[in-house]
């Protein structure tokens, strides 16, 4: 192995492939392994969780609670950018790791470590995500990839891997798939999701109910928001955390959130993904909606340009970047009268709005209403179209845009 290492904090999920990086880590570079756990809601994924890793070789486990600056400082700042990758994914693992490794890096060093670890296939996003913090935030630290290095070449092997070392792990040669959970989200990868035309199989949702099982009459849920942030449920006040707690559990029950889609991995490939973000979904739908009613026209529509940006800018790993602190900078500005409260009608996993309201609407009944009004003239219309039909009046003088249609419908 290229370089001596003393002490290496791995990233540590207790799942097949970290399970697997503490014995190989000690047998492969000597090192004394603490193993490191952010819990970011994922539950009784935690449980047993430090003996299993003091089992396996680690010298210690350190498990900690890191749900509130996750939502707070990683979540939100996605969900005000509105930041969506590639229509339909809510980035839920992507802004996990730069949270996970900056606590790494922070641990590392407290502990006199002079490596850091992490179970990233040599495939897949969260390598970079967790590799570019790890230079962003302190490039001395060694950085260890097993999957790059071991000649385990899939999960079978790491499987066969662990059984020959008695390692317990639950993934199995016939429940095999990748799964990452935290308060955001539930992912699925793997197994036979790699065939994107196979249905995935219900069994493997455990955030939501299928649409087919949700109740048969809807709900109304109102979401409140300060500046872009959503504060209440219900007329309930609640932190952060609790809301997406609250939001989880309510959008599940009616089948909301679900997302199957095959999307463009930063290294390159296309891979097939499922994801389950019901409360996440629910928050970004009040959101979209308080903004239309608050923001102007042009606000609104460079924030849509740069929201997808974000969304690229998060998915590939460079959180802690000068364009992500000028975006959110931006986008935060937008926010300042981004209040109010947003009524949704939840049925059979459809997430439709019915209500808005706030105390910086943009929106005048007097102006938009067809029955009489002293506000708008109708007859200032007519300069309008005269003045915003120029360029094409002008064209069509010279036999421009006939000659144009004219070629146009005789190649379709």
């Amino acid at each position: 192995m290229d370089g001596k290492v003393n002490k290496v904090v791995l990233a540590y999920s207790g799942g097949l492939d970290t399970s697997i990086i503490i014995p190989w880590l000690k047998e492969n570079y000597g090192a004394e392994v603490i193993a490191f756990s952010a819990d970011i809601g994922q539950g009784s994924e935690l449980k047993g969780l430090e003996e299993k890793a003091i089992k396996t070789g680690a010298s210690k486990c350190i498990i900690e609670d890191l749900r509130e600056e996750f939502v707070s400082e990683f979540a939100l700042p996605v969900l005000r950018a509105g930041a969506i990758y590639e229509r339909k994914y809510l980035l839920g693992t992507s802004f996990a790791r730069p949270l996970i490794a900056r606590r790494q890096v922070e641990i590392a060093e407290q502990e006199n470590a002079d490596a850091v670890a992490h179970g990233c296939t040599g495939k897949g996003n969260d390598q970079v995500r967790f590799e570019l913090a790890f230079k962003a935030l302190n490039p001395k630290l060694k950085i260890i990839a097993p999957w790059r290095e071991w000649d385990l070449k899939s999960r079978e092997d790491a499987i066969d891997y662990a059984q020959d070392r008695k390692i317990p792990i639950t993934a199995t040669k016939e429940k095999i798939y990748s799964e990452d959970r935290n308060i955001w989200h539930l992912s699925h990868e793997g197994g036979i999701l790699e065939d994107p035309w196979a249905e995935p199989e219900e069994n493997m949702f455990a955030l939501s109910v299928s649409p087919e099982k949700a109740p048969e009459k809807p709900l109304y849920l109102e979401i409140e928001f300060e500046n872009g942030t959503p504060v209440a449920v219900d007329g309930k006040k609640l932190g952060p955390v609790q809301i997406l707690e609250s939001l989880n559990a309510t959008g599940g029950s009616h089948g909301v959130g679900r997302v199957d889609l095959v999307e463009n991995r930063l290294v390159g490939m296309k891979s097939r993904g499922v994801y389950e973000t019901p409360g996440a979904s629910l928050l970004l739908a009040a959101h979209r909606e308080l903004e239309s009613l608050t923001l102007d026209k042009a606000t609104l529509q460079y924030k849509d340009i740069l929201a997808g940006k974000y969304a690229e800018l998060v998915y590939n790993g460079q959180w802690f970047t000068p364009l992500r602190y000028a975006m959110d900078a931006f986008v935060n500005s937008t926010q300042i009268r981004v209040t109010g409260t947003v009524r949704l009608k939840l049925y059979k996993g459809n997430i439709i709005p019915v209500g808005r309201k706030s105390p910086y609407s943009l929106y005048r009944e007097d102006l938009a209403t067809f029955a009489e009004d002293t506000v708008y003239n109708q007859k200032d219309a007519e300069g309008f179209i005269n003045l915003f039909g120029l360029p094409g009046k002008v064209e069509a003088l010279l036999d421009m845009t006939g000659a144009l249609e004219t070629n146009y419908r005789k190649k379709k």
